[in-house]
């Protein structure tokens, strides 16, 4: 009633407006002190209900004030809340067999192990069918940014960008985003919250590309931006031309184990070449291109390029007194 919601503000305002399970264990303490110095004066039947109200009910009578005063719950924001919902939300075993074109995309941040002030992101891309996997290095993490860097990837990959899934990035749900796959009609499509299984290729390939060439120092400004952007350009036509992976083919439960059948290991650009959803002109293409590359000479440009990034990594330049790169001979003799 009224008079229990009087005494029930005077002892809030008196406890600093802490919570509702708080304040009902500061109840008892402090309705004898008060009363002992005089402030209150109750009745047996308002001092009966003090002592036996819930949290739940002091809340509910709290919540005008809490109102008045600006001290509600704060609440989600109701754009990025629907944006969510609009994005429908897919998971590892919903894939099945896609033909190229399927995308899984992260950001892997190249922080040193602070996330303070700011630093470079990669963008990495990986198709669901043949596991090509693309980087690209990004000065920031922004939803601008990433939709430039779809623009490039139209350009170079084998394939056409037919859906794209991404966790609950900001960076990733979010209009300019949704715009975009519209306009393109990429089907997109979210991982489950704090999920990360639901993007499992693209979570392998963070560490088994990004991680295994860049490492985990921190890497800031320009600078770092283009010695990644170098180290990736050798790096994804080493990995989808060279570099043979292995692709999970079924699940099989045996009671509480599961029991997983791998396809036999391969290259993203063989496994391109015995898809029959790939056009012969872009199986031509991708032929005449590896005949063209020499992995002796990509993987000591790698090195190279790996020297570079490991300079500035957490030192923001290079190191002036570095000797002088190994030629290709002198590489190949070791």
């Amino acid at each position: 009633d009224e008079a229990v919601q009087e005494v029930l503000l005077t002892m809030w305002e008196t406890m600093d407006r802490i919570c509702g399970k708080r304040l009902k264990a500061a109840i008892p303490s402090l309705l004898e002190s008060m009363e002992r110095h005089g402030h209150l004066q109750l009745d047996d039947v308002v001092r009966e209900r003090i002592l036996r109200i819930s949290p739940a009910t002091i809340d509910r009578l709290l919540a005008p004030k809490r109102e008045e005063g600006g001290a509600g719950r704060r609440k989600r924001k109701a754009s990025q809340h629907t944006l969510r919902n609009r994005i429908p939300v897919r998971t590892s075993s919903d894939w099945h067999d896609p033909p190229p074109g399927y995308l899984e995309v992260d950001f892997v941040a190249h922080c040193g192990g602070s996330m303070k002030g700011r630093f470079v992101h990669t963008f990495t891309v990986t198709d669901i069918a043949s596991c090509w996997t693309v980087c690209i290095p990004l000065v920031v993490r922004e939803q601008s940014l990433v939709v430039q860097a779809l623009e490039l990837l139209r350009g170079q990959l084998p394939f056409i960008i037919l859906g794209l899934d991404t966790d609950n990035d900001s960076a990733f749900i979010n209009e300019t985003l949704i715009a975009y796959c519209t306009k393109r009609g990429i089907e997109q499509t979210r991982s489950r919250a704090y999920r990360k299984n639901d993007q499992a290729h693209i979570e392998q390939k963070n560490g088994d590309v990004v991680r295994r060439f860049v490492g985990y120092g921190r890497l800031e400004g320009l600078a770092a931006a283009h010695a990644l952007t170098r180290l990736f350009r050798i790096a994804n036509t080493y990995v989808n031309f060279f570099l043979p992976s292995f692709k999970l083919k079924e699940k099989i439960r045996i009671g509480a184990k599961v029991k997983k059948i791998y396809e036999a290991p391969a290259t993203p650009c063989d496994r391109l070449l015995r898809n029959p959803r790939i056009d012969d002109c872009v199986k031509e293409r991708l032929r005449t291109q590896r005949q063209e590359l020499d992995p002796v000479k990509l993987i000591h440009e790698l090195r190279q390029a790996q020297q570079e990034v490991a300079d500035l990594a957490g030192l923001g330049f290079p190191d002036k007194n570095h000797e002088e790169a190994q030629t290709l001979e002198q590489f190949l003799q070791h």
